[in-house]
């Protein structure tokens, strides 16, 4: 097992870092979509017929943009993020096993397992990088920093990258009962870190962006 660093990592820098990651990615891609959709009107105006292939970067540009907005509504992991480590302490990991990683609407999920204190084996999280980028998680081999409660969710800091992944059970319902029967004030840091309702289900391709 990796010896764990001699300190975790500064809480308020690794934020900061996913929260500048999480701009850019969010800058680029809005930059991308809107590019897409106003070059038809930059080619016609200067000239250009109007034709099928002039105006078929809308639809590229469209998705983009609705993507983008798509997950910005659905994504509330890096708020939480930020209330799970003011709420809980970090601990080190000496093992993570990726399991995986599922491309999805709402972002790249990633299954993991690690090692719960006091337990024999470990149950899957399913977790999404809290920047919103769909990298896959590196140096997970070699020990990360958890804050949180395994039975609601929490946070994994990879001290490799800086990436910061909200986690919750990938099997949601298997530990409703251990939520449900944890004493209260168990139950009132997780409602602290706002991590005791499963925030984050893919959304319906037809009602994604209603209501």
């Amino acid at each position: 097992m990796p010896q764990p660093p001699r300190r975790p990592p500064d809480v308020t820098e690794v934020v900061a870092h996913n929260r500048s990651a999480r701009t850019r990615h969010v800058a680029l891609r809005a930059a991308l979509g809107t590019t897409l959709v106003a070059l038809p009107f930059t080619l016609i105006a200067s000239g250009v017929p109007n034709t099928l292939l002039t105006v078929l970067p809308i639809v590229p540009g469209l998705f983009v943009l609705l993507l983008l907005l798509l997950r910005l509504r659905h994504g509330r992991r890096l708020d939480v993020c930020e209330r799970v480590l003011r709420t809980y302490l970090l601990e080190y990991r000496g093992r993570v096993d990726h399991r995986g990683s599922d491309w999805l609407l709402l972002g790249t999920v990633h299954t993991l397992k690690l090692p719960i204190r006091g337990r024999h084996g470990a149950g899957e999280m399913r977790a999404l990088n809290a920047s919103l980028t769909r990298r896959r998680p590196r140096g997970t081999e070699d020990g990360a920093w958890f804050a949180g409660d395994p039975a609601f969710g929490g946070v994994l800091i990879l001290p490799a990258t800086g990436d910061m992944l909200f986690l919750q059970p990938a099997d949601w319902e298997k530990y409703e009962a251990e939520r449900t029967e944890a004493d209260p004030q168990r139950r009132a840091r997780a409602a602290e870190a706002g991590i005791t309702d499963l925030l984050e289900r893919e959304p319906s391709t037809v009602g994604a962006l209603g209501g």
